[in-house]
This record gives C-alpha cells, structure tokens and sequence, in this order.
C-alpha cells in the first residue's frame, strides 16, 4: 500500500530503529514508547487487521510474528520479569495504522485494565 506508513518502512522509504527481520516479518522500535521496551512486530506483507487474515495467512505469517515475539522477549530479556503482546483492532480497538502488528511492551510494572 502506497499510503501506509508500515509498508514505507518496511521498503526502507521511512527510516526505523529495526531490531529484527526475517522473510516474512519486521520489528522496529515505536517511535513513541509506552514501556523502556515498546516494539512493533509487523508481517511483511499489508494485512490490514487480524479480522483480514486468511487462512494462509493464519498458517504462515502468525507462527512467524510470534516466533519473533518469543526471540525478542528473550533478546530484550523480558522473559524473566514478564511482558505484554497487544493487538489493537479497528479505531473503537485503538488501531492508528491499517497494517497488522504487535506491541511488544515490557521493562516495567504494567497495569490493568490498559485504558
């Protein structure tokens, strides 16, 4: 998609502080972090939200997003004191851009409900 954001950085258009990548899967630091440790985890490919994942999808990209969840959870080494993964869906879901992907939040005491 040529206006999103996610897509431009993923094409290299808009700079990031990239901290993994793999085929199918980029995480950067967010720009504007929650948590000492605040991540975005994003497929390659534009899927606008989880509610448009195919099955395809759901059998490749999914286990690939959470496998990097799982290696930058112990490269951040959040694993011990513990972490959030949070999905936003749709504007009520708090989703600002219309490309699939996951926080990685940790580094500190997170509170519940989040807002």
């Amino acid at each position: 998609m040529s206006d999103c954001i996610f897509c431009k950085i993923i094409e290299g258009q808009i700079p990031s502080a990239k901290v993994y990548e793999d085929d199918h899967v980029i995480a950067f630091k967010d720009i504007a972090p929650e948590a000492p440790t605040h991540l975005l985890i994003v497929p390659r490919k534009h899927i606008p939200s989880i509610v448009d994942i195919s099955e395809e999808d759901s059998n490749m990209i999914l286990p690939r997003i959470f496998a990097a969840i799982g290696h930058l959870a112990k490269e951040f080494n959040l694993e011990q004191e513990g972490f959030r993964i949070v999905n936003n869906c749709g504007k009520n879901g708090g989703q600002t851009v219309d490309h699939l992907h996951f926080h990685l939040l940790g580094g500190r005491q997170l509170q519940w409900p989040p807002g």
